[in-house]
């Protein structure tokens, strides 16, 4: 690295620094609607733990799900809304904050809620498996694509610097890590005809070793690609989509392999019960499956996982020769153990081994 990219790296991260230790100082207010702080008699508070990614979303869909509320009950609903990495949010719930209904980034971040006691219904048995969005994983670069990055090969370079999260809170950053070693068992079959978890693990190392930091969540790390940090970063198509229409240049780069994410909601039961908000909490998670919630989840870059909208809005987003789910890598139990435990083969890639 010569003095003057050093020099800017610096600068960036100070820069970056500061914004997350305001956003930091800040933190406690997402637990609130700036729109409502308070419920008056008669009005029901509902408090939502959700990852953050779809903050942006909730900004809409909250005030719809409101007027729709008032409507058909004549009650008002006050928000009470925390965002934070996927992990972090499940790991918080779990640990006795009092969210009624949980957003997350993957259904392994439910399965920690269920696991402490929290979550006690099958909410797979919910439309669409429990699912209320879909994307999939895709490469983000500076407008132009002056690295000319094509594939995840690129990403393998040396002079080529890549930006994703933390897997260990990060839901979003499993979904990364689960696409970068889904590419390399692609690629060893189109190769050799057998999936080959060794050459998966030497891919995902040599990606890896380009990254320039490990931040705590998609958004996190998207902060830092947009003060300059990286040329590269991996994360989810809604995210860059998103910007993209907000006017921001990025090139979108869609890889030959990757992964389909899916991302689950469930009334947190115990919680619910405990608030008297269960009729209400159902009625936000069954709202987020309708026609009006899922157009606005397109609005804002994601795949919807209602048939109708998808066909109607399908021309928007790509369709990867390569395209897997998480049953291509086992499924969540099989990836949980093999990538992520102890000795799991993330952890082998961190530690060089």
């Amino acid at each position: 690295m010569n003095i003057n990219r050093r020099a800017s790296r610096q600068i960036a991260m100070l820069l970056l620094a500061v914004v997350l230790l305001i956003t930091a100082g800040c933190g406690k207010e997402e637990r609130k609607s700036p729109a409502e702080s308070t419920a008056q008699d008669g009005d029901v508070t509902l408090v939502i733990g959700a990852y953050s990614v779809v903050k942006d979303a909730f900004s809409e869909l909250l005030p719809q799900f409101q007027a729709y509320w008032k409507e058909q009950t004549g009650q008002k609903v006050v928000f009470q809304e925390s965002y934070e990495a996927s992990g972090t949010q499940a790991r918080a719930i779990a640990g006795g904050f009092e969210a009624d209904v949980a957003v997350l980034a993957m259904e392994g971040d439910l399965d920690k809620i269920s696991d402490a006691g929290f979550i006690t219904q099958d909410w797979k048995a919910q439309p669409n498996q429990g699912l209320i969005t879909k994307s999939i994983v895709v490469l983000g670069t500076r407008e132009g694509n002056p690295k000319g990055i094509k594939d995840w090969d690129d990403l393998t370079r040396k002079d080529v610097k890549v930006l994703y999260p933390n897997p260990k809170t990060s839901g979003g950053a499993q979904w990364d890590i689960n696409a970068i070693y889904g590419a390399g068992l692609k690629k060893s079959e189109e190769e050799t005809g057998t999936k080959d978890p060794e050459f998966a693990k030497q891919y995902l190392e040599s990606i890896h070793k380009n990254v320039e930091s490990l931040d705590k969540s998609g958004r996190a790390s998207m902060a830092a690609f947009e003060y300059g940090v990286g040329d590269v970063i991996v994360t989810y198509e809604n995210e860059l989509l998103a910007r993209v229409m907000n006017g921001v240049k990025y090139d979108i780069v869609v890889p030959k392999n990757t992964i389909l994410i899916e991302n689950p909601a469930a009334v947190v039961d115990k919680n619910a019960d405990k608030h008297g908000t269960r009729k209400v909490a159902e009625a936000f998670i069954s709202y987020l499956q309708s026609e009006e919630a899922q157009r606005t989840f397109v609005k804002y870059g994601f795949r919807s996982v209602d048939e109708k909208i998808a066909q109607e809005s399908k021309d928007k987003y790509a369709v990867p020769e390569g395209l897997f789910d998480i049953s291509y890598l086992g499924g969540w139990k099989e990836v949980r153990q093999n990538l992520y435990s102890k000795k799991g083969i993330w952890y082998q890639v961190l530690a060089g081994i």
